[in-house]
């Protein structure tokens, strides 16, 4: 039986990584990730996890470390934020290339300047091309189940990927909510024991990371690729799996309201749930909105994505970063990009809202609806509007 409890968002990320009976934490503080870590060494003190934790001086050593370690074959975790993650980015895409099933939360927060620890999409933007698996998650209950998903999907022998888990600094991070935890034998009978094919052994080297000249590293670059793109069966899997152990059900874009909707408004992270409010309100008094949620960023749901936007007229992207000099927002170019071989699609109109962990209102959301409308009839000089722009 499953347990409910009220539980902040990071501390339940804790329990699902001692859940998981990992074998090393590294990492480094750094606000709004601070307590993940924070609890997974008093854990580890405590004796209620068998695990080294490993105190490094920067997030650069924090993700070389892992590095090592899943190298080793130990089942390994870290936890970032903002700037952490752009001082870990080099080694990013070291492990990605290893192809070592490193599991990383990120609590996604604003880059400086100016400085700013409160959350949005910039610093998951800036990572977007790494190599790793990557979702999106709303809430505590979706932190905490992602974990042990991100194990049994990124260690199963048809990946060997390491993932990222994205969930929204302070909205998602800092929130008290109700939540069902897994009993440790259901735990234990999802996610099987670690058993990295290729572990580092004295008696066995081998070389990783080596010196790659032109003649290989496009061939190199290109199985990274396959691999990757190759991983959406073990993916379902995952959720097909842990949907038959919770009864929580996830898949790469999820709809709301979507039925006989004209208008769309498409969401990542903690937006989709005061969108819904939104959304709600709208289809109350007859108007043809749905909500579509993109959980899974890396492999992109090229196929679901075209899909799920079938039937509407206009689909307004909403992004909490900016892409300086592009058109807008990452997440809108990406759909935009999808939706070019579609037979059918609707008008994309982009919109920039909440940087630097500002609030959108479900009242915003509506007019983001009407004003997606507008520019889908009249057109725009802009190539996107930013929502709530002080004059």
């Amino acid at each position: 039986m499953s347990k409910r409890v009220g539980m902040e968002a990071s501390l339940a990320i804790s329990e699902a990584v001692k859940m998981a009976n990992v074998d090393v934490v590294s990492a480094y503080p750094i606000t709004p990730q601070t307590h993940i870590v924070e609890s997974l060494s008093g854990i580890i003190a405590d004796g209620e996890l068998d695990a080294e934790f490993i105190c490094v001086e920067s997030e650069h050593t924090a993700m070389s470390a892992c590095l090592g370690a899943a190298a080793c074959g130990a089942r390994t975790f870290t936890a970032t934020a903002g700037q952490g993650l752009e001082l870990m980015h080099e080694v990013v895409y070291a492990v990605s290339s290893m192809r070592l099933p490193v599991v990383m939360t990120v609590a996604n927060r604003a880059l400086s300047a100016p400085l700013s620890v409160w959350g949005d999409h910039s610093d998951a933007m800036a990572v977007r091309d790494t190599g790793w698996i990557q979702v999106f998650v709303e809430n505590a209950q979706e932190a905490y189940d992602h974990v042990l998903w991100a194990y049994r999907v990124g260690e199963d022998r048809r990946a060997l990927l390491p993932v990222m888990v994205h969930l929204d600094g302070f909205h998602v991070t800092h929130v008290v909510e109700p939540l069902e935890l897994l009993e440790q034998a259901e735990a234990d009978r999802y996610l099987p024991i670690n058993s990295y094919p290729h572990p580092l052994l004295p008696d066995r080297p081998v070389t990783m990371g080596a010196y790659g000249p032109p003649f290989i590293y496009t061939e190199v670059k290109k199985s990274q690729d396959v691999a990757l793109h190759s991983v959406r069966p073990v993916i379902q899997e995952g959720w097909k799996q842990f949907a038959e152990i919770s009864g929580r059900r996830y898949q790469p874009v999820e709809s709301y309201q979507m039925e006989g909707a004209r208008v769309g408004i498409l969401t990542m992270g903690s937006f989709g749930e005061t969108a819904s409010l939104a959304i709600d309100q709208m289809c109350k008094r007859g108007e043809k909105v749905g909500l579509l949620k993109l959980r899974l960023w890396r492999p992109f749901p090229f196929e679901e994505v075209r899909q799920a936007v079938e039937g509407l007229e206009i689909l307004a992207v909403v992004d909490r970063c900016i892409s300086f000099g592009g058109p807008g927002g990452p997440v809108c170019s990406e759909i935009r990009s999808a939706l070019y071989q579609a037979t059918s699609r609707p008008k994309v109109v982009g919109f920039v809202a909440g940087l630097g962990g500002r609030d959108i209102s479900p009242e915003q959301f509506e007019g983001i609806a009407k004003r997606a409308e507008e520019v889908a009839e009249k057109g725009s000089p802009q190539e996107y509007e930013m929502i709530g722009v002080r004059e």
